[in-house]
């Protein structure tokens, strides 16, 4: 497996996890554990493709522009993560914060597959997208085992 295939995994999960949870509503369950998986999986991703894709692109100079991009994406998704903490979840506002949780993730999602990975396929040599996609791996795990 290489990292493309170790990340696309999590994004598939994260498509899915932000699409169902803005199907919920109310102070329910089911709301809350939508928002547990997407929360999870989104902070043990972010950690584990942070320092398993983006820093090692950075050591190129055309990765680092890319990189920072994709982590400040990584910020913005965090503070709404904040942001629905700190909201009631039967409020119109958690609701409105979720919907636009769910397209940032869509969003990011769509332009790390279809342009950050274009040019870190030229960057990376075959053997360090490999061994990239087991340290991100074991990494992603940590986190997530962190997290429940």
């Amino acid at each position: 497996m290489n990292i493309f295939e170790a990340l696309r995994e999590s994004h598939d999960r994260q498509r899915t996890y932000a699409d169902a949870l803005i199907q919920t509503s109310g102070d329910t369950p089911e709301r809350a554990e939508a928002y547990k998986r997407l929360k999870s999986e989104l902070q043990a991703h972010e950690t584990a493709e942070e320092r398993h894709f983006y820093i090692p692109l950075m050591e190129f100079d055309n990765g680092v522009d890319l990189s920072r991009h994709a982590i400040s994406e990584h910020h913005e998704m965090d503070e709404m993560m904040e942001t629905l903490d700190e909201t009631e979840m039967s409020s119109p506002s958690w609701l409105a914060t979720a919907k636009k949780l769910s397209e940032k993730v869509h969003h990011h999602l769509k332009e790390e597959e279809q342009k950050f990975f274009q040019m870190a396929g030229k960057l990376l040599s075959d053997k360090q997208k490999e061994t990239l996609a087991g340290q991100y791996l074991k990494e992603f795990d940590e986190q997530l085992d962190q997290a429940s």
